[in-house]
């Protein structure tokens, strides 16, 4: 418009110098028609006519194709400013209530076991490689140690001496008794013999005396006893030991499953306890782990349904259950560790692969959502141009949840339906008027 103005006055000035050159020309003629004594007709009728010539000329070559393009010029001005910048918009919605929740995880076997030697050897015999069945107890290896032979039989003669000891001790509690009882009649009969003046008070102490000592005499042997019969206990115990460790020397499958590593063979140096032998794992029933965000921890429950799919075998979808929970969050990433158990009836699934584990959550209240292009990241923070019903734009300050790529869950500053501006440009500033076109915010409903 100030152009336009500024246009306006500079045709203004031209047209008033023009009207001041006509004017001197005026003064011109007067002068020399003055000069004149009588001027001809024809001279006054060319002066008449060249002074209209050249206010024509200059109407038509200066004002009146100025004053179009004056016309022109305010034309486009007054329609750029009623015209509106037309904007793209999408409308705040809400996830669905029921959306899959896909994590990552590990299969395991639900029970795997290393086998290891109780008996120090050498490997005499294996019966069983990686990738052999076994069932529970089955025979997979013998260990040769004839050491533990020669133990087991020095074992039995200690245990034959410790019962021939407690023997000894048993007859000599005997002899112990026999010969105290007869103390103690002899006493009884020399205190007889005391009271009516028979024997000497000396003599009957002696035979008083050695009752005692027999007496004292039983209750040692058969404390004696007691300790032979301990030590027989003890060499029995020890055989039975070396027994035990007699059978160790086989060694059999603790449940039936897979072996999933032999680490042994024929010949082979077998430490008590050091060597491991193989591996056993239970295929028919594995687990896998996951790690549940915080945001979704409280949807997950015991019993909940899962599917659990492998890149391996596109197509397959195997079924799962969530059997238990860490009931806490791990601080460092905020997750809720979550076990989920499949049957494997047909071996196809391996512990070790790697599998998605998509679970069916259902969020009591579905967050909003918007497009990733709406976003507006300044300095006071993230925010959304919202247009209201009028068509007048303001900026919302919002806060971000989760990002799921080209969608973005609003926490909070938005309310379901209201319009936002996608890729706003430098257009789009506070309280300007737009021209909103909708499309699709195809947030809504999507899988997260």
């Amino acid at each position: 418009m100030n152009q336009i103005n500024t246009t306006e006055d500079s045709l203004r000035a031209e047209i008033e110098a023009l009207k001041r050159q006509m004017a001197e020309q005026s003064k011109v003629l007067a002068a020399h028609e003055r000069r004149a004594s009588r001027p001809s007709t024809g001279a006054l009728v060319f002066l008449a006519l060249l002074l209209a010539a050249l206010i024509a000329g200059g109407f038509f070559a200066g004002y009146l194709p100025r004053h179009r393009r004056v016309e022109a010029l305010a034309a486009e001005s007054q329609a750029t400013s009623e015209s509106l910048p037309v904007v793209t918009v999408v409308k705040v919605a809400r996830s669905a209530a029921r959306s899959e929740l896909v994590l990552p995880g590990n299969i395991q076997a639900l029970t795997e076991a290393p086998v290891l030697a109780r008996a120090s050897g050498y490997l005499k015999q294996r019966n069983v490689d990686i990738g052999d069945r076994v069932t529970e107890g089955q025979v997979l290896a013998l260990i040769e140690a004839p050491e533990l032979e020669r133990q087991i039989q020095q074992a039995q003669s200690a245990l034959d001496q410790a019962n021939s000891a407690a023997q000894q001790a048993e007859a000599a509690l005997k002899q112990g008794q026999t010969n105290e009882e007869l103390a103690r009649v002899t006493a009884e009969r020399w205190r007889n013999l005391v009271g009516k003046g028979a024997v000497s008070r000396q003599e009957n102490d002696v035979y008083q005396a050695q009752w005692v000592a027999q007496q004292a005499n039983v209750e040692a042997l058969g404390k004696a006893i007691a300790a032979a019969r301990s030590n027989a206990g003890a060499a029995q115990a020890n055989l039975e030991r070396l027994n035990t460790l007699k059978d160790y020397l086989t060694v059999r499958a603790p449940f039936a499953g897979v072996i999933t590593l032999r680490n042994v063979d024929v010949g082979a140096l077998i430490t008590e306890g050091g060597t491991l032998l193989f591996r056993v794992a239970q295929a028919g029933r594995l687990r896998t782990y996951v790690n549940v965000p915080q945001s979704d921890a409280a949807s997950v429950r015991l019993g909940q349904q899962a599917t659990i799919t492998v890149a391996d075998l596109p197509g397959l979808k195997f079924p799962g259950t969530v059997t238990r929970t860490s009931n806490s969050l791990d601080p460092a990433t905020r997750t809720l560790l979550t076990e989920v158990q499949l049957v494997n009836p047909d071996a196809r699934l391996a512990p070790g692969m790697y599998a998605q584990v998509d679970l069916s959550v259902v969020r009591s209240q579905p967050s909003l959502t918007i497009k990733g292009d709406t976003l507006v990241v300044r300095a006071d923070g993230p925010q959304v141009a919202v247009v209201d019903a009028g068509g007048k734009v303001h900026y919302a300050r919002i806060q971000l949840g989760r990002d799921f790529g080209d969608h973005l869950e609003v926490l909070e500053g938005l309310e379901e339906g209201q319009q936002v501006v996608v890729n706003p440009s430098d257009l789009v500033r506070e309280g300007a008027r737009v021209k909103p076109v909708f499309i699709e915010n195809t947030a809504a409903g999507s899988k997260k």
